[in-house]
């Protein structure tokens, strides 16, 4: 008893299967990858040596139409050869069985069949667009429109998306951002939407398409890559606030616990009646505390978290391991520059003959998708001038001539929490900082 097996896989769209996928005792394994002519070098061995069985996963891999499907199980049965599809409800033996039930079932299965073709053909447009870096279908992002092969800028809308960006660089707070939109240009949008905004790979000059892959450099960008690892780092540091808190005006919002009772603290505000001045506290949210843990007043604490950060700072950035982040930036660069060198030969290897200009295409692509996934990871390093920055920071009038929103966005780049230690009726601060 001979056992053969075929499979077909379409390289825009899937990995060619493992052979260990029949389970059974196959004798040859066929395998073709966009054309067929391991199928036709099968059925030239069958009308030598008829094999008694051929597996294979879907009837439709043995052609690209009803019609072919058709006329090569004709073809391969009148050999002799016994069809049987694993993952299809088709099996040659059934013909003897029941004719009138065989002839529905196979009735239903190119029905299937032809839906799945029709599938696969609008796969393969997208795949092919895909593969030449065209923006995929659907609405262009708001700010660009439709160009010939890519996208464009949008000149009335592409300003306002720069605004929402460099009000968010600003400010670390993607409600402020939306509500500097609705009162400046009337463009009113939802905290989800301006939240997409920030992430979109379009913005950053790069495609994304629906299977997960991103082609970078495809188009003109708003934002430039600084600009776009900033937003990433500000995002996830707003991950670790409450939603309120990271839009809050006070620079200490969002960053203080009370360490007796382990509840975070929030700030409030106190006023006297009819008169215009306010004091502001820093109170425990959920303290369980019989009494409750006391409030601390507000000025007080951020004088001391000024002092700690200027003190403690220089001290935390030189206890980091600096030359290893460094030798990972070198080393995610230096992937970069390989794969570019790839690249750039590939017009060479298409005019000597050694690819194709579809094989070329593909492994273009490919390389693409690796320089952006290397990217997406040299975004996600912190800065490598940490320490200039922490002496630039690290005298007290920094500080003091920020405003309240400019002291938010810095103190979030550097702190992770603040605990304040109480110690009968007295308490201080401990920091403790993201690196």
């Amino acid at each position: 008893m001979k056992i053969i097996a075929y499979s077909y896989s379409d390289p825009l769209l899937e990995q060619t299967p493992n052979p260990a996928v029949w389970g059974w005792e196959v004798e040859r394994i066929y395998q073709d990858l966009g054309k067929r002519e391991e199928l036709e070098q099968l059925v030239c061995d069958c009308q030598i040596e008829p094999a008694d069985y051929l597996l294979i996963r879907r009837l439709d891999e043995l052609g690209d139409s009803l019609q072919e499907v058709s006329s090569r199980i004709a073809e391969l049965e009148a050999l002799g050869v016994h069809l049987i599809a694993t993952e299809q409800a088709y099996n040659s033996f059934a013909q003897g069985q029941d004719p009138t039930n065989f002839r529905a079932d196979l009735l239903l299965l190119l029905q299937e069949i032809q839906r799945e073709q029709r599938s696969r053909r609008i796969r393969q447009g997208h795949a092919r667009n895909r593969i030449s870096a065209l923006p995929p279908p659907g609405r262009s992002p708001y700010g660009y429109r439709r160009g010939k092969d890519k996208y464009a800028l949008d000149r009335s809308a592409s300003p306002i998306v720069k605004d929402f960006f460099e009000q968010f660089l600003l400010y670390g707070s993607l409600r402020g951002a939306v509500r500097y939109l609705a009162q400046k240009y009337g463009k009113k949008i939802s905290v989800s939407t301006g939240r997409r905004w920030l992430t979109n790979s379009v913005y950053r000059g790069d495609t994304a398409y629906q299977n997960g892959e991103v082609i970078s450099n495809t188009h003109v960008p708003i934002i430039s890559r600084e600009e776009a690892a900033q937003i990433d780092r500000l995002l996830r540091r707003n991950r670790r606030l409450q939603p309120r808190s990271a839009s809050a005006p006070r620079s200490l919002a969002g960053l203080v616990i009370c360490q007796e009772c382990q509840s975070p603290m929030t700030v409030v505000r106190v006023t006297i009646r009819h008169k215009k001045n306010e004091y502001l506290y820093l109170r425990p949210i959920n303290c369980p505390k019989r009494p409750k843990c006391r409030a601390i007043p507000y000025a007080q604490v951020l004088e001391q978290t000024i002092r700690a950060i200027c003190c403690d700072l220089p001290r935390a950035v030189a206890g980091t391991n600096l030359p290893q982040l460094d030798a990972v930036k070198s080393s995610l660069t230096d992937a970069i520059a390989r794969q570019q060198e790839i690249l750039a030969q590939l017009p060479t290897l298409i005019e000597t003959g050694i690819l194709d200009s579809e094989t070329a295409q593909l492994r273009a692509y490919k390389l693409r998708t690796e320089i952006s996934q290397i990217q997406a990871k040299l975004a996600t390093l912190p800065p490598v001038n940490l320490r200039s920055v922490a002496q630039a920071v690290s005298i007290p009038q920094f500080w003091l001539d920020l405003s309240e929103s400019e002291r938010r966005f810095y103190f979030r780049e550097f702190i992770r929490q603040i605990e304040i230690i109480r110690q009968d009726s007295v308490w201080q601060l401990q920091l403790i900082f993201i690196f």
